[in-house]
């Protein structure tokens, strides 16, 4: 879809930035190339047209697409003639193309020219909106606007009502004293140049730094003085009042913008204004270009007056929209300005009637309430921010100190007042309650949480807490705690019990005259920093450690104390020898035979190396057990029963309290014998099989043959071979016995090693063979087994099974026994009646003895065909 993507970005985006507007130029919108090929002009359309109507199923672009379908059938019979081979049509059309699109070009220029007027700005929407009107990239225009030297710029916001609530005034007594405006009030003749007065004032021969307008207000208002007391100076005191209570950078810049908007409703042109601004007002041409531009658009589309007022209505400015109605209550004004002056001032009233009851209301809650309302309705209704701040809120009922460590824990319930944003101050003095007004140390300030934690509180003197509820700027009295006095214990108390002693340590809490130390109820002599005590063995011992401090009195007070016990040990004997089994019922689990020491826990851990420490070395008990992973064990008869589950170094460690002793050690290898081992003879074969053990290479087979062999013979097998010789195949005779054992083998740290291994035993097999004969007369024949062997023995039992029919019996069951015979000897005979009846039929001997492999004889002794 890398075409699709492309011509969306490179075609219908620039067209729907342009209002939807296709591109003039044939080119660009079909994506021709020149010189016009035919087979490539085809084939290119095709491609434009499909991604027209995929890109149709996304919203934004329907309405171009259907505008670029409508024009394509316009000049589809062009396209016709270029696949036939005459591009001549398509190119003229081509050719009118660029000029349709200067045209276009040169339209949008003449519009933005007007648009700009004398001023030469635009706003960002207005490039937008040309540029969409005249069917181009808003970028184009841009360009042409940079061109033309037109600047594309947002207008200055313009104070909407002055930064002083009697401007009017002002305005008269400016005009009475003949000053165009407050700057030349206020400087005069010293004003050496235009004025900058958008984003502060400046101007020549004024000392910059943000003190120049205090200062020649000061210098303004003791020229004044001096002069005599007449109407101009009542005039100039009221002018000054203004600059004093209003910052004056502020209300120059109103004085100036308010004389622009006059001149505006006034109908002047464009190039008045610029002339009134740098001629009349004496104001730098670059800012009076922005306040010119500022004040022209102040009037959008809902028209004048009636904008200005809307505006300040949707910003909450409800205040300065009534200010700007009253101004223009005499002239003549639309009606929807006159409906939206109205509702500012039905506003203003309202709020000022909610102010004035809120100002003679004795609850302050009420009273917030009613300001804020005021304020919902007048966002900058004077003077009622400022009181709602004023008023104070309802004071915390309780407040609760309790000493907890070396810290005070303070908790306190919120204040009943439900309006506003309330957060609390928590002061602490000593020796006294704090009186409020800043009296006291603040210990936490904190909004909605009514609980705080003083963490370095002064030791063994009273403490006062307070706590101060405060709303705005204003604070509710003050509630106070009752006195509680911190007296901390001793910390990182630490007893180490030993071989018939106790040693204990502490910190000493500051302030503290001393420590004691009880034991059972009974003092135990004890330094500022710890103790040493001897106590017998094995008896647990419980201690008692506090501190005393000596009250302003000189009288001694003990705390509770910190508890502690510990019971003293011989130390911990190790176990010094040890053997190791496998338990036959599990090869996984290993025994582990030794006496177990007299006193202590016989802890087993696995060691990735041998440990580093002699039989018999003490430790503490911490550092011997992370020298390793424990292993758990179950206690036995003999000692402990185990499942390793890896390889390492097996050590005993005897704890014993806080000691350690190391014990013996044991290389264990992780190589489990198999399971499931069977050996079964196959001939003059046995078959050895076995499941393979997990993670193994290799095993090692081991086999004697016959009670007197010399040596066994050994094998290495890899899975491989196992796997591919379906098993382990041995030459043993079969009246030999054979003793099997297999053992996993692998590498463990550079050397080969072997596991445990598993065993069985396959007692000798002794052949005998029989042999079926028939005798005597017709009515009275017999059948007579005859045994031999090549060694005398006897067979434990024996089974002479007859079958009718073609199928040879396989065990006993699958017939009618004959005759069954017990310790029957070999070499010798046994008779039977014979089977009546014709045949065909089966005769077979089976021994139910394992040592004995009973050998059939011909199949024409053992079947009878009739």
């Amino acid at each position: 879809m890398g075409f699709d993507d492309d011509y969306k970005r490179e075609v219908l985006e620039p067209a729907r930035e342009a209002g939807d507007q296709p591109p003039e130029d044939l080119r660009v919108r079909y994506r021709l190339r020149e010189p016009l090929v035919p087979a490539q002009v085809a084939e290119q359309v095709r491609l434009v047209r499909q991604c027209w109507r995929r890109a149709r199923g996304q919203l934004k672009y329907r309405k171009l697409i259907d505008r670029l379908e409508a024009e394509h059938r316009q000049l589809a019979p062009l396209f016709a003639a270029a696949e036939r081979g005459d591009v001549r049509p398509l190119a003229e059309r081509l050719r009118g193309s660029r000029e349709r699109s200067a045209q276009r070009l040169a339209d949008a220029r003449a519009r933005l020219t007007d648009a700009a007027g004398e001023v030469r700005m635009v706003t960002p929407a207005e490039v937008e909106e040309l540029a969409r009107a005249a069917g181009i990239a808003p970028g184009e225009l841009e360009s042409v606007a940079k061109v033309e030297r037109i600047e594309i710029r947002d207008p200055d916001r313009l104070p909407a009502s002055p930064p002083y609530a009697g401007y009017r005034k002002v305005r008269e007594s400016l005009d009475v004293l003949g000053h165009r405006h407050l700057a030349e009030f206020l400087f005069g003749d010293a004003l050496g140049g235009p004025m900058r007065v958008l984003e502060g004032f400046a101007a020549p021969g004024v000392p910059p730094g943000p003190q120049a307008l205090a200062q020649a207000v000061q210098q303004a208002a003791e020229q004044w003085a001096r002069r005599a007391r007449d109407s101009s100076s009542t005039h100039a005191g009221t002018v000054l009042v203004a600059l004093r209570e209003a910052p004056p950078d502020a209300l120059i810049c109103y004085d100036l913008t308010e004389r622009l908007r006059e001149r505006h409703r006034q109908r002047a042109s464009q190039g008045a204004l610029l002339r009134h601004a740098v001629q009349d007002l004496g104001i730098e041409p670059a800012d009076a270009r922005r306040l010119v531009f500022a004040v022209l658009r102040e009037d959008g589309p809902g028209g004048g007056v009636a904008a200005r007022l809307r505006a300040l209505l949707d910003a909450g400015e409800v205040y300065a929209a009534a200010l700007l109605g009253e101004k223009l209550a005499g002239s003549e004004l639309p009606e929807e300005a006159e409906l939206l002056a109205e509702e500012a001032r039905q506003r203003v009233a309202a709020a000022v009637r909610l102010r004035e009851a809120a100002t003679a209301e004795t609850d302050a809650d009420r009273a917030w309430r009613m300001l804020a309302d005021a304020l919902a309705l007048v966002r900058d209704l004077p003077g009622a921010a400022e009181h709602q701040r004023r008023l104070p809120p309802r004071p915390v009922p309780r407040l609760r100190a309790v000493a907890e460590g070396t810290g005070v824990r303070l908790d306190w319930a919120p204040s009943p007042s439900a309006v506003g944003e309330i957060t609390y101050r928590v002061v602490r003095c000593q020796g006294r309650p704090p009186g409020g007004d800043g009296d006291g140390e603040t210990v936490a300030a904190v909004a909605e949480a009514t609980g705080a934690f003083d963490a370095d509180p002064p030791v063994n003197v009273p403490l006062y807490y307070g706590v101060v509820a405060r709303r705005g700027a204003a604070d509710a009295p003050i509630t106070c705690a009752d006195p509680v006095v911190v007296r901390p214990e001793v910390q990182s108390l630490e007893l180490v019990a030993g071989d018939g002693v106790v040693t204990g340590r502490w910190i000493a809490p500051p302030g503290a005259a001393r420590i004691v130390v009880l034991r059972e109820g009974r003092p135990v002599a004890a330094e500022r920093d710890g103790f040493r005590e001897q106590v017998p063995n094995g008896v647990p011992c419980h201690y008692r450690i506090a501190a005393v401090y000596l009250d302003g009195e000189g009288r001694e007070t003990m705390t509770p104390g910190v508890t502690a016990s510990v019971t003293p040990n011989a130390p911990p004997e190790p176990v010094r020898e040890w053997t190791v089994e496998t338990d036959p019922a599990d090869p996984a689990r290993t025994l582990l035979c030794f006496p177990h020491p007299p006193g202590g826990t016989v802890e087993i851990l696995m060691l990735e190396a041998p440990p580093p420490w002699p039989v018999g070395t003490l430790l503490p008990a911490a550092k011997a057990l992370q020298a390793g992973r424990r292993v758990p064990a179950a206690p036995t008869s003999r000692g402990l029963m185990l499942r390793p589950d890896g390889g390492g170094w097996l050590l005993a460690v005897t704890v014993s309290g806080d000691l350690a002793a190391i014990g013996a050690c044991h290389r264990h290898v992780n190589l489990p014998p198999p399971a499931a081992l069977v050996a079964e003879r196959r001939g003059e074969r046995v078959h050895v099989g076995f499941d393979w053990p997990e993670e193994v290479a290799e095993v090692e087979l081991t086999y004697r043959v016959g009670a007197s062999a010399p040596r066994e013979e050994r094998l290495t097998v890899t899975r491989a071979a196992y796997e591919s010789g379906g098993g382990i195949h041995l030459p043993v005779p079969a009246d030999q016995p054979v003793t099997v054992a297999v053992a996993a083998a692998g590498m463990r740290q550079g050397a080969r090693v072997v596991g445990p291994a598993a065993q069985t035993t396959l007692p000798a097999r002794r052949r005998v063979r029989y042999d079926l004969r028939r005798s005597g007369p017709p009515w009275r024949r017999s059948l007579t087994v005859r045994l031999s062997a090549p060694h005398p023995l006897q067979v434990a039992r024996l089974t002479l099974v007859h079958r009718d029919g073609q199928v040879e019996p396989q065990r006993p069951e699958d017939g009618r026994v004959l005759g069954t015979w017990e310790q029957v000897p070999v070499p010798g005979e046994l008779s039977v009646p014979a089977p009546g009846g014709s045949g065909p039929y089966w005769l077979r001997c089976f021994a139910d003895d394992e040592s004995i492999e009973l050998i059939d004889p011909p199949v024409r002794s053992r079947q009878t065909l009739r």
